[in-house]
């Protein structure tokens, strides 16, 4: 069966870089159909997509927060990475990794990490 976990600081100062890493378990982030996807929910908010990485290393985001979001992999430790430059306290929310086969839209048959929580303060 597919897990995926969450990892990486709980705190961030502002205008630094937050980093978080999805470890993924059971199954390859090289396998397709799927996509390997972030999003975040700030407090009192819905769910926000913020990219995704094909099977085949494409990336895509969110226009938004383009300029600012990275996301890269390391198929060796089939883990992939969110980075997201000059956070602001805005950028504090819970962050999920997921994967379905859908490059934006969540799905029933989604699976997703357990979330982690990220506060931008100084």
């Amino acid at each position: 069966q597919v897990q995926l976990q969450e990892s990486g600081p709980g705190l961030v100062k502002p205008s630094q870089t937050l980093s978080l890493t999805c470890t993924v378990s059971g199954g390859s982030i090289t396998t397709n159909p799927y996509y390997w996807k972030w999003f975040r929910q700030p407090p009192g908010e819905g769910q926000e997509w913020m990219g995704a990485i094909s099977a085949s290393g494409n990336t895509y985001y969110s226009p938004s927060p383009k300029s600012r979001t990275s996301i890269s992999r390391n198929t060796s430790k089939n883990q992939f990475t969110l980075q997201l430059t000059s956070v602001t306290p805005e950028g504090t929310a819970v962050y999920y990794c997921a994967r379905n086969t859908q490059v934006l839209t969540s799905s029933n048959s989604a699976i997703w990490g357990q979330g982690t929580q990220v506060t931008v303060s100084s």
